[in-house]
This record gives structure tokens, C-alpha cells and sequence, in this order.
């Protein structure tokens, strides 16, 4: 396939996104190759681990490959977008509980659907030019492969304002908030990645590893638990509103701008898995919940109509003058029975 390069060097299981012109955006055919390869090289004694990388110096993986999902959705078709959003979570799932090492090299944007293939596993690497987000809710979704699981996890309430704002993490956020384990500057990732082909040790990444760039997130976590302390949607704004910040009204501004249905789920999904120990599975499946009805009940077609097929950046949004009723939020978490997502054993 020419949108990703998979073989074996050395003791290393090779995954190599290519194609940089998308800034290698994750399609189907893309998340069944992964998938068909972690399956073969789990009983593969060559591959003592597995390294995933991208081509190109603008993303590791900006999102899913949504053209296709806008397209048939807006015929009516909503089987395709469900059973690609199915295949990707098992994919996140079974990256998540991988039984050998899995090595990610996130240089540039990763986003949506790159967080769900380069963020699961054990050693995640970030550099200088790495910026990791969670972007969905300004296109109609809540924050998905897995990366409800992972904003559940960061400190305070640092998930909540992440999942619901979009805020880009540089190197040492990244870190901060634990969508990433150890910065090594990008010019040693050529030397190191031919090191651990020819090891399949992980204990060169710690050798290699650099102190990261501060956090700017960790300083600013004070003002993020106080202003996103509110159980849901309509009490984060409120105390945006009623706060004179600059901090305050930026992130208010950027808040409007997306989807009030999504937004208000993720928070519910968030605080949810926050209840109690987070859980990878419970999280897809929640998310699952949402994106299986996202076509048909949400905003994610106005989204992408807005964002990427007209952009006029004008999405009416449902509940866009309005709180976000509970009962529309239930009605898109509620269990899907038989529909719902489910996973090998």
C-alpha cells in the first residue's frame, strides 16, 4: 500500500506512514494494515518491538482521513463511518494492551486519529516541532480513539479543558499531560530508530532521552482547575464569562466556535471515566456511543461541511443559543445493545 510502508528490520516491526502530502491522515485501509501487522508480528519472534513513524516534517498523523466519512454520510450511509470508527478504536484498543514494546516518533502535528495510533503504547517520543491536540469538538465529535481514556488520566482538570478547547501540546505539555514519555531531539532519531532495529532493546530510548521544554500547561494548571472545576458545559462557560483573564476570554472565544452537543459529551465522558478507575475499553466504548450516532443525531457533517467542504467556518451547530439539555446528552451516550463496540477476547 502506498500510503504505508510495514515490514520487518532487523528486531524491529517497521510502520511507516507515507503519505506527507496529507500530512499523513489515517484512512481505513490504513487501520486494517496496522491491525493485520500487530496481530502477525505478536507471534513473530523477529519483532522483539514495534516502531511506528510517519514521512515528512508536518505531522506524525493529523487525524483520520474524514472525506470519505462526509461523503457517504451525506448520501445517507452511515455503515461506513461505523465501521471505520469500530476498526480504528479496536486498533487503539489492541495498541493499548500490546504485549511487546510499541515505539512512536511524533514529530509535527498529531492529532485525532494520530493521538489513537502514536499515544497507546508504551514509549511515546516527541521533539522540538511536535504539537499533539485533540480537535474534534470543533468538527462535531468528542474526543475519540482512545483519547478520552488519555484526558481522563491528566492532571486536575487539564483533560477537560484539552478536550473541549483544542489546545495544541508542544513537546513538554505533551509530557505533562501524559500523551508522551521521553523528548529526544529529531536529529537523533535516525541513529536511534537503526540502534533499537538492530537491538529491539527499548532501554536506548532512556539513554538518548533530554530533560523536555518546560510546561507551559503546569503553570497555568491553577487557573485551568479553578475555571474548569464545574461538574458540565453550561458551569465552565459561565465561569469563563464571569472571569475578566485575558486567559479567560481567549479560551471562552475559542469554546464558542465549537460544537456545544460534542463538547458537553466529552466533558460527560471525562468526568465519567474520571468516577471511577479510567478504563481504555470503557472509554471507546463510551466514545463509540457518540460517533455511532454522530452522522445521523450530531454535528459532525455540519462540522466538516463548515471546516473542510465550504469553509465558511459559520457551523450551525445544534444548541448553538442554548444549555445542552441532559437529555440530548444521554440520548447520545446511551448503550447501543447489540451495536455496541466490541472486542476480541
Amino acid at each position: 500500500m502506498s500510503d504505508i510502508n510495514i515490514r520487518l528490520e532487523g528486531r524491529a516491526g517497521r510502520i511507516t506512514l507515507t503519505r506527507p502530502h496529507a500530512l499523513n491522515a489515517l484512512s481505513h485501509d490504513m487501520c486494517k494494515a496496522i491491525d493485520t501487522a500487530l496481530h502477525l508480528w505478536r507471534e513473530d519472534a523477529q519483532a522483539a518491538l514495534i516502531i511506528i513513524d510517519a514521512e515528512g516534517d508536518k505531522a506524525f498523523c493529523a487525524g483520520g482521513d474524514i472525506a470519505e466519512l462526509y461523503e457517504t454520510g451525506m448520501r445517507g450511509e452511515f455503515d461506513y463511518g461505523r465501521t471505520f470508527w469500530r476498526d480504528e478504536y479496536r486498533l487503539n484498543a489492541l495498541l493499548a494492551g500490546y504485549s511487546k514494546p510499541v515505539v512512536s516518533f511524533m514529530q509535527g502535528f498529531t492529532m485525532g486519529g494520530g493521538v489513537g495510533i502514536g499515544c497507546h503504547g508504551r514509549h511515546r517520543v516527541v521533539e522540538e516541532s511536535s504539537r499533539i491536540a485533540m480537535p474534534e469538538c470543533g468538527i462535531g465529535l468528542v474526543p475519540d480513539v482512545g483519547g478520552s481514556y488519555l484526558l481522563a488520566h491528566a492532571p486536575g482538570h487539564l483533560g477537560v479543558y484539552l478536550g473541549t478547547t483544542a489546545a495544541r501540546m508542544d513537546a513538554g505539555d505533551a509530557i505533562f499531560a501524559g500523551f508522551a514519555d521521553h523528548f529526544i531531539p529529531r536529529a537523533q532519531w535516525d541513529d536511534l530508530i537503526q540502534i533499537l532495529e538492530a537491538s529491539g532493546d527499548v532501554g536506548h530510548l532512556v539513554s538518548h532521552a533530554q530533560t523536555p521544554p518546560e510546561a507551559s500547561l503546569k503553570s497555568r494548571l491553577p487557573e485551568i482547575d479553578r475555571l474548569f472545576d464545574a461538574p458540565a458545559l453550561s458551569g465552565i462557560l459561565d465561569r469563563l464569562a464571569a472571569d475578566d483573564s485575558p486567559f479567560a476570554r481567549d479560551t471562552l472565544a475559542i469554546m464558542q466556535r465549537n460544537s456545544p452537543l460534542a463538547m458537553a459529551c466529552a466533558i460527560e465522558i471525562i468526568r465519567s471515566l474520571q468516577a471511577e478507575t479510567p478504563d481504555m475499553y470503557r472509554a471507546l466504548r463510551m466514545e463509540y456511543r457518540y460517533t455511532h450516532r454522530a452522522m445521523q443525531q450530531g454535528d459532525f457533517l455540519e462540522g466538516i461541511r463548515a471546516a473542510i467542504i465550504d469553509k465558511d467556518r459559520n457551523p450551525q451547530w445544534k444548541f448553538a443559543d442554548q444549555p445542552v439539555p441532559q437529555e440530548a446528552i444521554d440520548r447520545m451516550l446511551a448503550p447501543l445493545g447489540a451495536e455496541g463496540l466490541k472486542f476480541e477476547t
